[in-house]
């Protein structure tokens, strides 16, 4: 069994080959890793065929994690990169908000004061009107 599983991994000994039943399973449930063997790690003299065959298996399992790990940081940088521009645009959005304030805040000012001076000239009137009134009252009684 070791050697047919030593020949399967060694050579990538297509399914179909395969006489074991409890290996070709074990191979449905967990395809054999490809490619070249990672360059950070290498084989030790005196390991066996099985040994360096179970070591490399192990390692390409890890290196194809890893690899999903360091694609799933470039999307969390990406991901960071669009949110710092998002609050970027928020703050933009906050500065122009404030000045719009700023702008409502003046506009409202500037009615009240218009409609206090049209209330202190419409007083002012009266005012005149009332003394005016006074002395046409004042001046037709001193004809009577």
């Amino acid at each position: 069994m070791e050697g047919e599983i030593g020949n399967i991994i060694q050579n990538r000994r297509p399914m179909d080959n395969v006489s074991s039943p409890t290996i070709r399973a074990m191979l449905n449930d967990h395809p054999l890793p490809k490619g070249p063997m990672p360059d950070y790690v290498e084989h030790r003299q005196g390991v066996n065929q099985v040994g360096k065959l179970s070591a490399e298996a192990v390692v390409r399992e890890y290196d194809a994690a890893v690899k999903e790990i360091e694609a799933l940081g470039v999307e969390l940088a990406d991901a960071a990169k669009k949110c710092e521009a998002m609050v970027a645009g928020v703050h933009s959005m906050v500065g122009e908000i404030k000045e719009l304030a700023a702008n409502y805040r003046e506009e409202g000012k500037r009615y009240f004061l218009q409609i206090e001076d049209c209330s202190l000239m419409t007083s002012e009137v009266r005012t005149v009107c009332e003394a005016l009134k006074k002395k046409i009252a004042a001046g037709s009684s001193l004809a009577a």
